[in-house]
């Protein structure tokens, strides 16, 4: 039963994250804490890493952009177009667009990995997607037509995206690394591409408005976290595990209720609940299309004859 809490902290910690990351967006510019966090979580794992990056650099020279380019999408675009995002749109909504993370991861996998798409992927797809648009629209579907979603919305949208891709790029490339050395080498990398950005900020001060949201971004957020999926991962299984992020959204809110005084109307509930069934269909209902249509197919078969 201990196992389980494992993923569950990870999940409470990456909640606590989206609300952070709402709180930080009047107190400290965005540029400002992608970069501090990072950079705090690069300089805690130095001392750790450095010996067994040196002994594996043959590999890193040979899988060095592989893991620039997984460092460009998992930290520096889901990061950072989250705090951008943060100026516009509420945390209970970051938490339900991060909660169709491992759907989209899904839906990518059947282009890059050409996996068999299922019939949960088509459901839970299609159901996910009403949801999102009753969410955008605020329980009115015709304003999303007609008026589309604005800017921090789809920043919300790209930055799961992009955190997708990166998933599905990381089963991939399967870069032959210990996770936490191929993480301190993407984290490396993220660095360096925040930097410029950090440069041209207009302000970059650290106060004692934000250093608490800074440290919870750079040490519980990027590190505890972490390490407590993939304890999770290894105790329990990457399928079992996954399914504790179905409680993100749900934690989310009630934090961000608590201590952002954020409001629950019903189109949160109604619209992150159809979303959050897309996304359980999606990973319960296994059955691949192939295997339905055979089976249909054989039945009409049968008849003819």
């Amino acid at each position: 039963m201990k196992n389980f809490l494992f993923p569950l902290l990870a999940v409470l910690l990456w909640s606590i994250n989206a609300v952070v990351s709402k709180a930080a967006a009047n107190v400290i510019d965005p540029a400002a804490i992608s970069f501090y966090r990072w950079l705090l979580a690069f300089l805690i794992l130095t001392p750790f890493m450095i010996k067994g990056i040196i002994k594996n650099r043959t590999v890193l020279r040979q899988y060095g952009w592989k893991l620039f380019i997984l460092g460009a999408l998992g930290m520096v675009l889901y990061q950072s177009l989250a705090y951008y995002a943060a100026h516009t749109v509420s945390a209970t909504f970051m938490g339900v667009l991060n909660s169709v993370i491992p759907l989209l991861t899904v839906i990518l996998s059947i282009f890059v990995l050409r996996t068999i798409p299922t019939i949960g992927i088509v459901i839970g797809s299609l159901l996910s997607l009403m949801g999102l648009i009753w969410l955008v629209s605020q329980g009115e579907p015709m304003l999303f037509f007609s008026q589309g979603i604005n800017r921090g919305q789809l920043l919300m949208f790209i930055a799961a995206l992009s955190y997708s891709l990166y998933g599905v790029l990381t089963k991939h490339w399967a870069i032959p690394l210990p996770n936490w050395q191929s993480l301190y080498i993407q984290i490396s990398f993220a660095v360096l591409l925040l930097l410029p950005n950090f440069l041209l900020a207009k302000t970059v001060a650290i106060t004692a408005a934000n250093i608490n949201l800074i440290l919870f971004a750079g040490i519980a957020a990027s590190l505890i976290a972490p390490y407590l999926w993939i304890q999770g991962v290894f105790r329990l299984g990457a399928n079992t595990t996954s399914i504790f992020m179905n409680l993100a959204p749900v934690f989310t809110a009630i934090i961000a209720v608590l201590f952002l005084k954020e409001k629950m109307h019903s189109y949160h509930l109604i619209g992150g609940g159809i979303v959050l069934l897309g996304v359980i269909l999606a990973q319960q209902l296994r059955t691949p299309l192939t295997q339905l249509f055979n089976h249909h197919r054989s039945k009409a078969n049968k008849k003819v004859e």
